[in-house]
């Protein structure tokens, strides 16, 4: 195999081994979800994004700003969360593509998290991780995050970021 070809072929499986997981779609599914109404911001969740601009602006990054369609799509990651009982990244490409096609996203990521008490703690757990630190930190403009209890009163987060 001539060396341009190999380093190509290394580069894809380098890429598609740090994606986020996702499931592939059948020719008859959609590639995208139906969006609900964004859910009115708990404290819990302003706080979050409030916490996550104090670390990029100590950083020298923009802030990120808010945005309803995002808010929307974690709602219903979150949502999925706490029916699966699982914390996962499961069905991620339905939600960049809602985003792309409902937002005009160019880049999507997403942090996920379950069991924290409160806001500090969910973003200095993110913040200690390199992964998710990267996102936090990344080259976004929007943010917006899903905050919802299960019945046994445990958090459950997802936190989507935009450009």
């Amino acid at each position: 195999m001539k060396p341009t070809k190999a380093l190509l072929t290394m580069a894809l499986l380098a890429m598609l081994s740090f994606s986020c997981s996702h499931e592939p779609l059948s020719e008859n599914e959609v590639n995208t979800i139906d969006l609900p109404a964004a859910p009115t911001a708990k404290e819990i969740e302003i706080e979050i994004i409030e916490r996550i601009n104090e670390h990029r602006l100590a950083l020298g990054l923009n802030a990120l700003n808010s945005h309803n369609t995002i808010k929307a799509v974690a709602f219903t990651h979150t949502d999925y969360m706490i029916e699966s009982n699982h914390v996962s990244h499961d069905n991620f490409f339905l939600r960049k593509n809602s985003l792309v096609q409902n937002a005009s996203a160019t880049v999507v990521s997403e942090n996920v998290a379950y069991a924290f008490s409160s806001a500090e703690s969910v973003v200095n757990a993110w913040l200690r991780s390199e992964g998710h630190r990267l996102n936090i930190e990344g080259d976004f403009t929007y943010c917006d995050v899903s905050a919802e209890l299960d019945a046994d009163g445990k958090w459950y987060f997802t936190n989507i970021f935009m450009k």
